[in-house]
């Protein structure tokens, strides 16, 4: 029995790595790995630096989601677990 705090939410990023323009490689807690892309997404406000491609890939982690330190921006991981999970890469060892 595990006491109540002693899991982390599944929605927790602990990897990251940046495959191209605006494109993220995510890792989350539960294992799963997806790639995003946020080419069509419309950067206004806050977000609007990270328009520029070679700014958005100075990404890191930061608390278990994606952080511009530069910026000091972060965004939300659920959503993006949502979108890794919609392009989720299959390990070798269960393609087989």
């Amino acid at each position: 029995m595990t006491s109540m705090g002693s899991t982390r939410p599944h929605w927790v990023i602990r990897g990251v790595t940046v495959l191209g323009d605006h494109q993220l490689r995510l890792l989350f807690e539960d294992g799963t790995v997806g790639d995003v892309s946020f080419a069509d997404y419309i950067w206004r406000g806050i977000l609007e630096p990270l328009r520029d491609p070679k700014r958005f890939a100075k990404v890191t982690l930061k608390y278990g989601t994606l952080y511009w330190e530069q910026d000091d921006l972060d965004l939300p991981p659920e959503p993006l677990y949502e979108a890794a999970r919609a392009h989720q890469l299959v390990p070798a060892s269960a393609a087989a």
